[in-house]
C-alpha cells in the first residue's frame, strides 16, 4: 500500500513527508537554519509540541529556545527536571513538598517544606542529577487522563494544591507529563526531551534555592546572580501574608469563595494594603525634609490609586500633599521619539519634557506660584487651563509617573528632598504547588480590562502593544526598583477572580486568525483556573477600582 505523503511549507519552502511523522523528526531538517535548538512548532498557527504528529498538508513555523514562547517552554521544562532530580536525590515524598515562589535575577525561587532546609550538599547532589538526566536525554512523555483520575492522583501523591485545582476544573480530561517515574501537571507547553537543558544553576539563597536559566534572546547564557533583595523581601512578605489567610494557590481561593464568599478575604487584604499605606505615609512625614515623594512602577501597578491614597495618609499625619502625574509632561506627540521597530516610544525618558518638568518644580520648592500643564491624550499636546499650584511650609508634591526612581528625571532636585516609593503587581498566589502565576500576566490583564474601559481599546491592541510596553520597563524602571526607600506590592489575592469577569469577553472577541489569538488563548485557559466573584463589594478607593471602574478617585 503506498505511503500517503503530506506537503509542509516551511519558511516558504514546500516539501513532503510522510503522514504520522513525528514534528521533530522533520525539525531536524531545518535545524541547522536556525541559531538555537527548535522546541515548539507552530502548524497552521496552531501552537504543537515537537512529538505530535503530521497529519495533514500544514504551513510550519519552528520556534527555538531563543523565542519568547520557546524560552518559557525551555523554563517550564527546566522545573520538571529539577523535581525529578529532587524526587532522585531526596525521595519521591520530598516532592509533593517542594513549591515554587517568584522570580529572583533570571530565575525561580524554591521552598522545601520541613524540617531539613536545603543545603549546599543537596544542591550540588540535585544539580548533579540535573546533569545526568539532560545528558541522558530522557523522554517527556504526555497523557491525557479524566480530571476525576487526575484528583485521584493527585491526592496519591500528596500533592493538594493540584487536587484542589482540579476539583474546579469544567473540562473532563487533564493532560500530564512524565518524566521516568515522575508524573506531574504543568501549565503550558514541554520540550519532547531533557537534552534541552544544558544552561541552568543551582543557588543557595535565603531559605531556599533558585533555579537560574537563560532568558529570551540569549538561551546559551546565565545571567550573574544579582539577587534583588529590596523586591525579594516584599515578595516575601506578601507570601507571608497570604499564607496567614490559608490561601497559596488557586485551589485554596476557589474553596474560601465557594465556601464563605468574597468579602472577608477582600477586607483584610485591603485592610493589610492600607496598613502598608500609612507605614509609608509615617516613614515621611518623620523624615522631615521631603517635599517630593517620587513614585515609580511598571504598567498597570496602580500607581494612581497608590498616589491618591498614599495622599490622604500623608494628609493623615499632618502633611498637605498635591498629586501631579508625570505623563502631564509629555512632549508633544508628534515629536515623541521612535523605537527600533519604528514606533513611537512612550516609555523612554526622551517622551518626556524633563527641562519644563524640573523648572516646575523648583519654582514649586522655592515657593513660587507655578502654571502646571494637562496632556491631552486625544491631540496629543500640553494645554494650560488656570491650574496653578503653590507650595507651603508643610505642602508636599506626590509625584507619580515611570520615570520617577530616575534622577535623570527629576535631575535638578536635591536628593535629600526626594522620597522614592517603588510600586508593582507581584502576584504571590500560584497556580499550585510547581506553576507560578507570573506577575506580567497579571499586570496584562489588568491593562487588557482598563485599556477596554477607559480608552476603548481591544484587547487584540493591547496584547500586542505589551511586547513594547515591557521593552520598556526593562530599560526605564526595573534597572531603579533597588533605590527605592520603600516598595509596594499592589497585587491582591482575590483580584483575577474579579477580573475574570471583565477579561474573558474581551479575549473570546479576538479572532482566531490574529497573530494575538494565541496570548488570548494563553489568558483564557489560565483565567479558567478561577471561580469567578462579582466587583460589587471591592471599596471604591481599591486600586483594582482602577481597572474596574467606580474608584471614587479621578483615575
Amino acid at each position: 500500500m503506498e505511503e500517503k505523503m503530506c506537503k509542509v511549507i516551511v519558511d516558504g519552502e514546500t516539501r513532503e513527508y510522510p503522514k504520522g511523522i513525528s514534528y521533530a523528526e522533520i525539525a531536524e531538517d531545518f535545524q541547522k537554519r536556525k541559531d538555537d535548538p527548535i522546541i515548539l512548532v507552530m502548524a497552521d498557527g496552531k501552537l504543537r509540541e515537537l512529538h505530535k504528529l503530521l497529519k495533514k498538508d500544514e504551513n510550519l513555523t519552528f520556534l527555538t529556545t531563543g523565542d519568547p514562547i520557546g524560552n518559557k517552554t525551555y523554563r517550564r521544562t527546566a522545573c520538571l527536571v529539577l523535581l525529578k532530580a529532587i524526587g532522585d536525590v531526596r525521595g519521591k515524598d520530598t516532592v509533593d513538598k517542594v513549591a515554587i515562589h517568584y522570580s529572583v535575577g533570571s530565575g525561580f525561587y524554591f521552598t522545601i517544606a520541613g524540617s531539613r532546609k536545603p543545603d549546599q550538599k543537596f544542591v550540588d547532589q540535585v544539580k548533579a542529577r540535573m546533569h545526568e538526566i539532560v545528558d541522558a536525554q530522557m523522554p517527556i512523555l504526555k497523557r491525557s487522563v479524566s480530571t476525576d483520575d487526575a484528583i485521584r492522583l493527585f491526592h496519591e501523591n500528596k500533592m493538594y494544591g493540584k487536587e484542589k485545582l482540579f476539583r474546579y476544573r469544567m473540562g473532563s480530561s487533564v493532560n500530564l507529563y512524565s518524566l521516568g517515574d515522575y508524573e506531574d501537571y504543568f501549565y503550558g507547553y514541554m520540550a519532547n526531551h531533557t537534552g534541552y537543558i544544558r544552561y541552568f544553576d543551582l543557588k543557595l539563597y535565603d531559605e531556599g534555592f533558585v533555579l537560574e536559566l537563560p532568558e529570551y534572546g540569549a538561551p546559551d547564557v546565565i545571567p550573574p546572580f544579582c539577587p534583588e533583595e529590596k523586591i525579594f523581601q516584599v515578595q516575601k512578605e506578601s507570601q507571608e501574608w497570604i499564607e496567614k489567610m490559608d490561601i497559596s494557590c488557586v485551589g485554596d481561593l476557589n474553596d474560601r469563595i465557594t465556601r464563605e464568599g468574597i468579602r472577608n478575604i477582600l477586607l483584610v487584604q485591603e485592610a493589610l494594603q492600607e496598613a502598608k499605606i500609612s507605614r509609608i505615609a509615617e516613614h515621611i512625614a518623620e523624615a522631615g525634609n521631603k517635599k517630593f515623594v517620587m513614585i515609580a512602577g511598571p504598567s498597570s501597578s496602580g500607581k494612581t490609586t497608590f498616589s491618591h491614597r498614599l495622599s490622604i495618609q500623608l494628609t493623615a499625619h499632618g502633611m498637605k500633599p498635591h498629586p501631579i502625574a508625570v505623563d502631564n509632561y509629555f512632549v508633544d506627540r508628534e515629536k515623541t521619539p521612535l523605537d527600533e521597530f519604528g514606533e513611537k516610544n512612550y516609555e523612554c525618558l526622551e517622551a518626556i519634557d524633563v527641562e519644563q518638568f524640573n523648572k516646575d518644580m523648583l519654582g514649586l520648592m522655592r515657593g513660587e506660584r507655578v502654571e502646571l500643564p494637562v496632556y491631552n491624550f486625544k491631540t496629543g499636546h500640553r494645554e494650560y487651563k488656570g491650574d496653578y499650584l503653590q507650595l507651603g511650609p508643610d505642602d508636599i508634591l506626590v509625584i507619580e509617573g515611570i520615570h520617577g526612581l530616575n534622577d535623570r528625571l527629576s535631575y535638578a532636585l536635591p536628593k535629600e528632598s526626594k522620597y522614592k516609593i517603588y510600586i508593582s503587581a507581584l502576584t504571590q498566589l500560584n497556580i499550585d504547588e510547581h506553576n507560578r502565576i507570573p506577575t506580567t500576566d497579571g499586570r496584562l490583564i489588568r491593562r487588557i480590562v482598563r485599556d477596554a474601559r477607559t480608552r476603548g481599546t481591544a484587547a487584540k491592541d493591547t496584547i500586542a502593544r505589551w511586547p513594547s510596553v515591557r521593552r520598556g520597563e526593562e530599560e526605564n524602571i526595573f534597572p531603579f526598583q533597588e533605590d527605592a526607600d520603600a516598595m509596594f506590592n499592589s497585587a491582591l489575592v482575590y483580584e483575577l477572580a474579579c477580573l475574570k469577569v471583565y477579561a474573558e469577553p474581551l479575549l473570546f472577541g479576538i479572532d482566531r486568525n490574529a497573530p494575538e489569538y494565541l496570548e488570548a488563548k494563553r489568558l483564557l485557559k489560565f483565567l479558567d483556573y478561577f471561580v469567578p466573584v462579582p466587583s460589587e463589594d471591592i471599596p471604591h478607593n481599591s486600586i483594582l477600582r482602577e481597572f474596574v471602574g467606580g474608584s471614587c478617585f479621578d483615575v
